[in-house]
């Protein structure tokens, strides 16, 4: 198979869809890369290190698309890489439809077959492909806040730790999944006071047993956030409903009782947010104010981090790409049902249940588009 690796283009994104270790891996068992120039310059890879185990580089994205019969990325598609794609074309990586009509359009008129890394699952129910990420932003979510709570940041001046003889700063996490309890980690290892919110019950005693009771676990009610934000000097909102929109649970009237300075980190952005005042923002201007709330809502947060990022994603995706490429999808999807899941949209249409419902469109399951292939 042609597997094509353009250069990432969204606002200050410098990861890109493979290592040359990936690249090497496929090339060694027949497959034929195409990068794009420079497409690894952000995480310190030259063309040079794409060519010496294999890859073919050219100069445009255009050259990408055409010749590739698969396309490996990162970040969703923006509306012209969109228009590049082609029926009976394999596009692989992050999508969140439910937040992007204008994406998801494009994406059906295309006609191409979009895999979206998100929503990909495994036998126990997680998303592994997401899960390297949502480490990668709950850990940047503290460092972000507490950057963002210094005084000539916008913050009400407060470190997290505090230092003997202040309080540490009060840390809410809404959503004790894979980047709540990676935002928690680093939140107790920084010294603060954190709560962490979450509705399964099972998961707050293995939150409450992994830090032998450091933090503070609660469950999540509309009533527990009204009394949790006015005390809050940093939120983070990290709660996930695979491939929905997420749930708004942060109200415009919570955000108001907040005390001045105080912050909120939306690692939720990417599926619309959780916070009723989110929207999104790109790491070139990271945050804006409301009612004297700082607000960190960056749609690409982890691309804050490329090298990290992109060595860590390429060892969960380079399994999937490896099947994909040697059994083409319809062979790769029908031999794993969890592969299967990661399938969005196909041949004009969403097969996407949580996608289609959100965005308005007609549903057709990833089974009956293998049927209809």
């Amino acid at each position: 198979m042609k597997i094509g690796i353009p250069k990432e283009i969204k606002t200050l994104e410098f990861r890109v869809g493979m290592t040359p270790a990936g690249v090497h891996e496929l090339v060694s068992e027949g497959h034929e890369l195409i990068v794009e120039t420079r497409a690894g310059a952000g995480i310190g890879v030259t063309d040079a290190d794409y060519e010496a185990v294999g890859a073919s580089v050219v100069a445009t994205p255009e050259e990408v698309f055409a010749a590739a019969d698969m396309i490996v990325k990162v970040k969703e598609p923006q509306l012209h890489e969109c228009a590049l794609l082609r029926p009976g074309q394999v596009l692989f990586t992050y999508l969140h439809l439910a937040a992007d009509p204008a994406q998801a359009k494009a994406l059906v008129d295309s006609g191409a077959t979009a895999i979206a890394y998100e929503t990909v699952t495994s036998a126990d129910g997680s998303l592994p492909l997401l899960t390297p990420m949502s480490e990668v932003a709950g850990r940047l979510s503290i460092q972000a806040g507490a950057f963002a709570l210094q005084k000539a940041n916008g913050g009400c001046g407060k470190l997290l730790g505090g230092v003997p003889g202040v309080k540490p700063a009060k840390v809410v996490v809404i959503g004790g999944g894979v980047s709540g309890a990676n935002a928690a980690d680093m939140a107790v290892g920084m010294g603060a006071d954190v709560t962490i919110l979450d509705r399964s019950l099972p998961r707050l005693r293995e939150l409450d047993d992994i830090w032998g009771g450091r933090v503070n676990t609660v469950y999540s009610t509309k009533h527990a956030i009204d009394e949790l934000a006015p005390e809050a000097d940093l939120i983070v909102g990290a709660v996930l409903i695979a491939g929905a929109a997420a749930p708004k649970l942060v109200s415009a009237q919570n955000v108001k009782d907040m005390q001045p300075g105080s912050v909120m980190v939306d690692i939720s952005i990417d599926q619309g947010g959780c916070f009723e005042t989110s929207k999104p923002t790109s790491h070139a201007e990271p945050t804006y104010v409301v009612d004297d709330v700082v607000h960190y809502c960056v749609t690409n947060m982890p691309g804050a981090v490329p090298r990290t990022s992109t060595y860590a994603l390429t060892n969960a995706t380079l399994p999937f790409i490896k099947s994909l490429a040697s059994l083409g999808w319809k062979g790769a999807l029908a031999r794993d049902p969890h592969l299967a899941n990661g399938l969005n949209v196909h041949a004009g249409h969403v097969n996407h249940e949580a996608v289609a419902k959100d965005l308005g469109y007609d549903y057709l399951s990833a089974a009956d588009a293998l049927k209809a292939a």
